[in-house]
């Protein structure tokens, strides 16, 4: 858990224990310098001086697991949480979503590798079973009760989730495996132990039914991940973000949601944040679109401090519906409408926008800027150029018809725009469109008052 925001190799371990701390768990590096589980933590470090030694957070351990669980809520609907180790997940009805148990088996172990995570896959025809078979590292799909019995068989009872009194009591008598345990009679087991262990063991082996409490996901992404060491630049962030990325993208395609913003803040040691916010023009739940959208963002940014912590929020949902596939992939790089969320990713967010139609008369004023992709529509009226010139250029005449680089030839439909009086920006013209010798098509007006003069404010091509 705690290697997960880096990639470097330096050794580092868990320890247990308040006065005289033991190590519990110890990363590859410090493995391949001599430490192993169960020493103490000041012979670790004579092993490996630059060790870094971190100590045991249950609470942490919680929350890890609940973000695993809302992350897996993709692969099938039917999670439990079995604290403080595993997830529970009902397969049976998402194999042909998949493509079958081996390639549901591949996509979940991948991705609990990129989130950073070591896990032990098991499959069973109970929940009890599977849970047993992943405590010994027993992987693998074992598809019917009888095989799921004969696999339990050598299994030390360790692997059940019972009382250490009831499992010291059948060591004093000598069972020490399942197999052993099964052997006993079931009438003494209950008069010795009570009926409760007898009816687990049912449960265990398929002979009655074990229900599981379910899972439900958070209703909100907001996630942290503390950093092994403080980082003093951008480079330091990117694999920690990119864990959190690889989080929220499953928890949305376990929601049937997607989003635009993302909110990030950078937690300094003295306790201060600074704040992030990468934007997407569209609806989007792929890692690899926000992460280009974050790569580009940090790549602009000066940390104020050291960084302990990262976070990633999501502050907005929108549903995204179902859509089919490409016939031919989706391999044909990035898409045109990513461009527009780059370049504000890395010039900033006012450098990049679009145009919006807005419900008005006078050319000048229908239109404004909006945020890329979010362009409303208006109804269609009379055709009109997409290129206005800034100001109106005033054309020559030539027995009262206008004059660019030759004489214009005016199509007979014209357009009368005669608006604006209530805010003091009034305007009384006819449009035309003309064509000059060449077929170039121009939008040209001339004015209903004072000389009538004749203006060029639009080209069409």
């Amino acid at each position: 858990m705690f290697s997960r925001a880096t990639t470097e190799s330096a050794p580092l371990v868990v320890g247990q224990g308040a006065s005289r701390p033991r190590v519990l768990l110890a990363n590859a590096a410090a493995r391949e310098r001599g430490v192993a589980a169960g020493m103490p933590v000041s012979a670790a470090r004579a092993l490996a001086p630059d060790l870094l030694a971190l100590p045991r957070d249950p609470a942490a351990e919680a929350r890890a697991l609940a973000a695993v669980a809302d992350w897996a809520w993709q692969f099938s609907p039917q999670l439990s949480l079995r604290s403080p180790e595993a997830v529970l997940l009902e397969a049976g009805a998402s194999l042909r979503l998949f493509g079958g148990f081996d390639a549901l088996l591949d996509r979940v172990r991948d991705g609990l590798a990129g989130l950073g995570y070591r896990a032990v896959l098991a499959s069973a025809p109970t929940p009890s079973g599977a849970l047993c078979l992943a405590r010994r590292d027993c992987e693998g799909h074992v598809q019917t009760l009888d095989e799921l019995r004969r696999a339990l068989l050598p299994l030390p009872l360790s692997v059940l989730d019972w009382e250490d009194d009831a499992i010291e009591r059948l060591h004093g008598m000598g069972v020490r495996r399942l197999a052993e345990l099964l052997r006993l009679p079931r009438d003494g087991l209950a008069r010795r132990f009570g009926a409760d262990l007898p009816a687990q063991l049912d449960r265990l082996l398929g002979r009655a039914p074990d229900p599981q409490p379910p899972w439900t996901p958070a209703e909100r992404f907001e996630r942290r991940l503390a950093l092994p060491a403080e980082a003093v630049d951008v480079d330091g962030l990117r694999f920690a973000l990119q864990r959190l990325l690889q989080e929220l993208c499953g928890w949305l395609r376990g929601r049937g949601a997607a989003t635009r913003q993302l909110d990030i803040r950078l937690r300094h040691a003295d306790g201060a944040a600074t704040r992030l916010s990468v934007g997407s023009a569209r609806d989007s739940r792929d890692p690899g679109h926000f992460s280009g959208l974050l790569r580009e963002r940090l790549e602009r940014l000066t940390l104020a401090g050291p960084v302990r912590e990262v976070e990633l929020r999501v502050l907005q949902l929108a549903a995204l519906d179902g859509r089919t596939a490409d016939l031919f992939g989706d391999d044909r790089g990035p898409c045109l409408t990513d461009l527009p969320d780059r370049l504000r990713a890395r010039l900033g967010g006012d450098a990049v926008h679009g145009l919006s139609a807005v419900a008005e008369h006078r050319p000048e004023y229908a239109w404004r800027r909006c945020p890329p992709g979010q362009a409303e529509q208006c109804s269609a009226g009379a055709r009109r150029p997409l290129w206005l010139l800034p100001v109106p250029r005033r054309l020559r005449e030539r027995d009262g018809r206008p004059w660019l680089q030759g004489r214009l030839q005016l199509q007979p439909d014209r357009e009368r725009i005669e608006a604006g009086w209530w805010d003091g920006e009034d305007v009384r013209r006819d449009y035309f469109i003309a064509v000059d010798a060449e077929g170039s098509r121009y939008w040209v007006y001339r004015e209903l008052d004072g000389g009538r003069r004749w203006f060029l404010h639009g080209v069409f091509e």
